[in-house]
Order: C-alpha cells, then structure tokens, then sequence
C-alpha cells in the first residue's frame, strides 16, 4: 500500500520538496525581519524595530534610491537597443555581417560577469586616460546593465517579432505607409506585451546585480545589493532583512497586478466577436 502511494504520489512529493527548497529560506528571512533582538537562529519576539531601523539607514535609503534610478534608466536604453537589433535580426534577413552580430549581441548570455565587468572597467578606465570621459559611476553602471540586459530583452523580442504576422505589415505598406510609420504605428503596437515583459526583465537584473556594480562604480557611489553584500560580510545586520522583504513584497504585488492585469486582457479578447 505504501509503494503504491510513493509511485502514485512522487510527483507532487518532488514539486513540494523543490518549492520548499527555493521558498522556506525566503520565509525564514522574512520572520527574522521581525526579530526582537538580531539573533538569526532563534526567534526571541515580535518586533518592528528592523523596519525603523532600515528607515533611518541612510546608507540603504540611498542605495535604493540609487539602484531603482539606475534600473529605470538601464531597463529602458536596454529595451530600446534590443528592439533595434532583434528588428534587424529578423526583419533583415541575412545582410553581412549578421553572424558576428548576432554572436556579439548573445555573448553576455553566456558571458561570466566577471569577465564583463572586467572588460568594461578597462575599456572605461582606458577612455577616460584618453579622453577624460567618462568617470566612473552612475553613468558607467547604467552602461553595463543596459550590455547585459539588451542580451536578454534581445531574446524575448526576437520571439515574439519570428511569431508576428507580416501580412498586417505588408497591408500597411501597401497603403501608402512609409517603413518608418509601419515600423512604429504597426509593429510596436503589437509587440506591446514583449516589450514589457523584455523591460520587466532588464530592471530585474539591473536592480539585481552585484558584480558589475562592483566594477563600474565610483567613488560614493553604491547600489542596494552592494550595501547588503558588504553589510552581509560584516556580519548579521537584520536591517537586511527588512529590506529584503520589502522587496520581496513590492515583486510580489507587481507579480499579482501584471497577472491581474493579463487574465483581464485575455478574457475580454474571448469575450470579443469573432468577423
């Protein structure tokens, strides 16, 4: 009976043991943001002080400030690039050059981050000896997450660009639209869910990254992660935990609105009279 059981129920048995795996850490961190006392083994009572004390760490206030400002704008020249490219790509067809392109456009997929950051603090210290600009800082780290988050967004653009009917292009132009009208009136219109969801992804791993901060940053200037990657190193400093879990609950709510707002989406195309 109880092997009959096991083979019957090893498949919800695996699913519950890998989402207890990636999910009860975040748990525990988030009932340790309310510790009493900044212990991170024992809970010894409920307490806001964490939270009060991560609002009074300027240190955290800036580097939030600073990271969501760099994500915005690295998430947004990120987008912008990969849709010239991917549209290249596909739309293109197979001009010289293309090959190498392409590889150049993917290498930071595959690319360790070490390796980009590298690369990019030479190549930035370089041009500064050699012209005076640019100076490292919010501008150099903005440049390198939008290198490594075009990569991505490139992937996502690409798809949905292959999947879109050309017809709808064609009629346009055949209705007198120039290249540049069907390019923004037609295809862009219709690439609208592929674009957010390649800028959703691009601020992820802008406001996420650590390594190429680390590389590109300044004097004075620190994002969120390295202010918790170097208070972590330091030691237990609970303020981190309160931060973590006010992130964690901001995706969470934008998790559920663009669900929300999806679900809404698709069922009123069902609800829409087929011609």
């Amino acid at each position: 009976m109880s092997a009959t059981w096991l083979k019957r129920h090893i498949s919800s048995l695996w699913l519950s043991g890998v989402f207890a795996f990636f999910y009860l850490p975040l748990l525990f961190l988030v009932v340790f943001s309310f510790n009493s006392t900044r212990q991170d083994s024992v809970f010894t009572g409920f307490s806001l002080r964490w939270y009060q004390a991560l609002w009074n760490d300027s240190r955290l206030v800036e580097g939030f400030s600073l990271s969501l400002n760099v994500a915005l704008m690295s998430a947004t020249l990120g987008t912008v690039l990969a849709t010239l490219a991917a549209f290249a790509l596909v739309r293109f067809g197979n001009f010289r050059g293309r090959t190498l392109f392409n590889a150049m456009l993917s290498s930071p997929l595959v690319m360790p981050e070490v390796i980009i950051g590298l690369s990019l603090l030479l190549l930035f210290v370089g041009m500064e000896r050699m012209f005076g600009w640019p100076q490292r800082g919010t501008f150099t780290i903005v440049l390198g997450h939008a290198l490594l988050g075009m990569a991505y967004a490139s992937v996502v653009i690409q798809s949905r660009l292959k999947e879109m009917d050309r017809s709808i292009e064609e009629a346009a132009l055949d209705l007198g639209c120039r290249p540049f009208q069907v390019f923004f009136l037609v295809t862009l219109p219709n690439m609208t869910q592929a674009l957010l969801a390649a800028w959703l992804l691009t601020f992820t791993l802008s406001f996420d990254d650590v390594v190429i901060s680390e590389f590109l940053a300044g004097p004075g200037v620190t994002t969120l992660p390295q202010v918790i990657f170097n208070y972590a190193r330091r030691g237990v400093n609970p303020s981190i935990y309160a931060a973590a879990s006010l992130l964690m609950l901001a995706v969470t709510l934008a998790v559920v609105i663009y669900g929300i707002h999806i679900a809404r989406q698709s069922r009123k195309n069902r609800m829409q009279p087929e011609d």
